[in-house]
């Protein structure tokens, strides 16, 4: 039976202008000049301050001057409010410096910048394609097969699968023999390995086109297609035993296969060719002993509200007729200034929260930051830094997240400043990152070929100190990309 009641409920919702600064913390340097380009273009009423066209060569006193003598004439609407919006602090230089003094002035467009052709991947693929003499069938389920193999270099979609892909969406009818066939062509182009289904796959396609009088490169052959699984999990002394070899043999056989390309198609994906560069948010920069923090917002041009705006309300409240197209047109200019007001706001306060939370990690990292030895780093969790501060842990981890901050001794993520305690036998606590420093030098000076188990390595850490359980210094490895003890093993 259906019912109707009332109850009292209490929920906290945030703001739009609450979202949009905690999607504005999260982007970091790097992107904020996009994110305010998008909203100057969806945001007629928002301005590049760089831009002094509109103030016609006025110095911005001069111009706050005008707007204060026209904004005391009367009053003649009493349905809009709009002195908010005829207001002296909506033409202020913006507090925040986003470009330096030696940026240029040149006109960009009239710059031309010659832009490479760069051929593809599979482009380079279909030319050595068109090489083969192929029927018109056999071509286009050819093609089909480049098309499916992956950045690396592999084909990894069965072929049952390209078949049955063939037949729906190109009305093409072929077999596992063809597919098979035709692939055998395929993974004879360059580069050599391409077009494999596996790892063991592309060895050999490579290995076979090596020159076989070499013994090594034959023998390397047969290991890699009868013993696969002892080479990869490095069981030598199998190999030894199978093949009669001693240790010196064995390495010059495996020194061919090690120096095979397991991905032979990177050499050519775009992404790889990509220099990925690194834009700090954070500069710290140590002076006489005195840590000065600054922060870089050269991506963000400077922005005011637009004085056109500004004159079409008062075109608005200066006129006598005011009928309902015009006061539905103020209506969308009064908010476009509160979204345009909005937004520097919220640019200004996230500048504010970043630099707060740069300067209370400098704080606690002072020693870290002046010396940049890992042993210096004190452990650091999220909640150090917001209880102080009076802000939420969840902004905390938004300004860490994707920012990075450079010093003298290099530029790093600032969530890598973050880290766990440990206690030593001394009853010290040290952070995590200063115990997997010490343990990639213990593993550093290991004997190769015969490298230290994990149980070994927990009684070499606590002799120098570190009360540290088995299972932490597999985890800790693990985290610094350190294969098992069998995997180190080196001939």
């Amino acid at each position: 039976m259906l019912s109707q009641h009332l109850s009292q409920k209490q929920l906290q919702k945030l703001s739009p202008q609450q979202i949009q600064l905690m999607k504005l913390l999260q982007v970091p340097t790097a992107q904020l000049e996009e994110r305010i380009k998008e909203e100057l273009e969806i945001n007629p009423a928002l301005e590049d301050g760089n831009n002094t066209d509109d103030f016609d060569n006025k110095s911005v006193e001069d111009q706050l001057k005008n707007d204060e003598q026209e904004t005391k004439e009367e009053k003649t609407d009493e349905d809009i409010q709009l002195e908010e919006y005829l207001s002296d602090d909506d033409l202020d230089v913006p507090d925040y410096k986003t470009q330096g003094d030696d940026y240029s002035d040149d006109d960009d467009d009239k710059k031309t910048t010659p832009s490479p052709i760069v051929k593809s991947f599979h482009d380079y693929l279909e030319q050595q394609l068109g090489m083969l003499e192929l029927s018109d069938h056999q071509f286009v389920v050819a093609d089909y097969i480049i098309g499916s193999i992956d950045d690396d270099g592999y084909l990894r979609r069965p072929l049952d699968a390209m078949i049955d892909d063939l037949a729906f969406t190109q009305n093409i009818s072929t077999t596992i023999e063809e597919l098979e066939n035709l692939l055998e062509q395929i993974q004879q182009f360059d580069p050599p390995g391409i077009a494999a289904r596996n790892l063991q796959e592309c060895l050999l396609i490579q290995l076979r086109k090596k020159e076989h009088k070499n013994p090594y490169v034959k023998l390397a052959t047969k290991i890699v297609e009868k013993n696969f699984d002892a080479f990869t999990k490095k069981h030598y002394d199998k190999l030894c035993a199978e093949y009669d070899l001693d240790d010196e043999l064995l390495k010059l056989v495996l020194e061919q296969i090690i120096h095979l390309n397991p991905k032979p198609g990177s050499g050519y994906n775009e992404d790889n060719k990509m220099d990925y560069y690194v834009i700090p948010d954070f500069i710290v920069q140590n002076n006489e002993g005195e840590l000065l923090v600054t922060l870089n917002s050269r991506n963000a041009p400077e922005l005011r509200i637009s004085s056109h705006f500004k004159e079409m309300m008062r075109d608005y409240e200066k006129g006598d007729k005011k009928d309902k197209q015009q006061k539905d047109a103020v209506q969308f200019i009064k908010q476009k200034l509160d979204s345009a007001k909005w937004f520097i706001d919220a640019i200004k306060q996230r500048q504010h929260t970043l630099m707060q939370v740069m300067r209370m990690m400098v704080n606690l990292q002072y020693e870290y930051f002046k010396t940049g030895d890992a042993a210096d780093l004190k452990p650091m969790i999220l909640k150090d830094i917001a209880e102080p501060t009076n802000m939420d842990i969840s902004t905390v981890s938004r300004v860490a997240n994707s920012k990075y901050v450079q010093t003298e001794f290099g530029t790093f993520a600032l969530k890598s400043l973050f880290s766990e305690a440990m206690t030593t036998d001394d009853g010290e606590e040290v952070s995590n990152k200063e115990v997997k420093k010490i343990l990639a030098e213990v593993i550093a000076i290991e004997d190769k070929k015969k490298p230290w188990s994990d149980e070994y390595l927990m009684e070499e850490l606590n002799n120098r100190g570190y009360n540290i359980a088995r299972r932490t210094v597999a985890k800790y490895r693990e985290q610094l990309d350190i294969p098992v003890a069998r995997l180190r093993k080196e001939l």
